[in-house]
């Protein structure tokens, strides 16, 4: 073969390898950009009901299925709550059974394909649990934010943001409790939620954008009468919350932050969620370098929101060993660089964005002992 022939060659050969890997990078990044609200997390697995009887359910046997504490159960045209394990009934060696606590919509039926989701209800404030609700319409960057508001009596405010794979149905966990120490909250839907407008791009952001959406959260907040705000938030949510507090223009009313399996590494989120969707680990730094490119993702946005000392207000992180989406270590190290300002509540045996499901009354008296001063 003639030189200048080769050298065409080669070249033609290294821009489709080139070609190739940029292709890969985006399709490994689409598993991780592209999680729908209220849908499987990657690696979520999906069990089948074995048998009811009443109130009891039987599953297959998995670690998901044998996590302790209360979930939600949902499938096709069904959600239900699940209970703690009932060792005590008898069972097959590859079934575990729980008690089933209430049936929200649908029927479980032996041989449903079902999943396990730290989402226990599915209706508004007043359907799912008696309490009374407004419905705002808040001017956002990208449009008008669905979001509930429960009044109550305080002039503190709790803004709760959801993250990953879920709604503005997940903070519906904690408003009984909320409620109860006479907090307002205003439960918010942001970019790309049902309701809400779509992100330009059509991808999530892990925080890095949606964070505009908490901040005009919190200006109608202000507008309403809310003189100080607590930013409540779980995985992705939490870093919404860091961003805002480091942020937004109205950052002077923020007076704490609960950060829920704080995403505190949008890299190593990525990795993990390209992973869990059976990516294959040569292409997870192509995803990575791919979701960057695309979406503007920038680690030191994210750093300097969590930075240990730029942080200004008391923040309450509920994290632990198990989450496999959010590393834990980010966490431990924002905790013991500032004890004077970040409590770390570890919770095991609790898959990310579950801390409140695998032990509720832990979960509220740590969140009340921290909510107390701030009142």
């Amino acid at each position: 073969m003639r030189p200048a022939t080769a050298t065409a060659a080669a070249v033609t050969t290294l821009i489709g390898i080139g070609a190739a890997a940029i292709a890969a990078g985006r399709y490994a990044s689409d598993a991780a950009l592209r999680t729908p609200p209220d849908r499987p997390l990657p690696g979520d697995p999906r069990l089948t009901v074995h048998d009811t009887a009443p109130g009891r359910i039987t599953l297959t046997r998995s670690l998901a299925a044998l996590r302790p504490g209360i979930y939600g159960l949902a499938g096709n045209d069904l959600h239900a709550v699940v209970g703690p394990v009932d060792d005590g009934v008898a069972h097959t060696a590859d079934t575990v059974v729980r008690s089933l606590e209430r049936v929200e919509h649908g029927t479980p039926r032996t041989g449903s394909r079902v999943r396990i989701t730290p989402q226990l209800y599915s209706g508004t404030p007043a359907d799912s649990l008696g309490l009374a609700h407004e419905d705002l319409e808040i001017p956002g960057e990208l449009g008008t934010l669905p979001a509930w508001l429960v009044p109550a009596a305080r002039g503190t405010w709790v803004i709760t943001v959801h993250g990953l794979g879920t709604t503005r149905h997940h903070p519906l966990n904690l408003l009984p409790f909320l409620n109860r120490h006479q907090f307002p909250v205003v439960n918010l839907a942001y970019r790309g939620d049902p309701g809400a407008p779509r992100s330009p791009d059509g991808l999530g952001h892990l925080g890095d954008s949606e964070w505009r959406d908490v901040d005009a959260a919190i200006r109608h907040a202000v507008r309403l009468g809310a003189d100080r705000v607590i930013l409540h938030g779980w995985s992705t949510g939490a870093a919404m919350a860091l961003h805002a507090a480091a942020n937004s223009g109205l950052r002077d009313r923020i007076s704490g932050l609960v950060l829920d399996s704080p995403v505190l590494d949008w890299q190593a989120t990525l990795r993990a969620l390209a992973a869990a969707r059976r990516t294959p680990s040569r292409l997870l730094p192509l995803a990575v370098r791919a979701a960057q490119g695309r979406t503007g993702l920038h680690g030191d946005r994210l750093q300097e929101a969590a930075d240990p000392e730029v942080m200004r207000v008391p923040a309450l992180i509920f994290h632990g060993p198990d989450d496999t989406l959010a590393p834990w270590g980010p966490s431990q190290e924002l905790a013991a660089r500032r004890p004077d300002l970040v409590t770390l509540h570890t919770v095991r045996n609790a898959p990310h964005a579950s801390m409140w499901n695998a032990d509720p009354a832990r979960y509220e008296e740590a969140l009340r002992r921290f909510l107390t001063p701030l009142m």
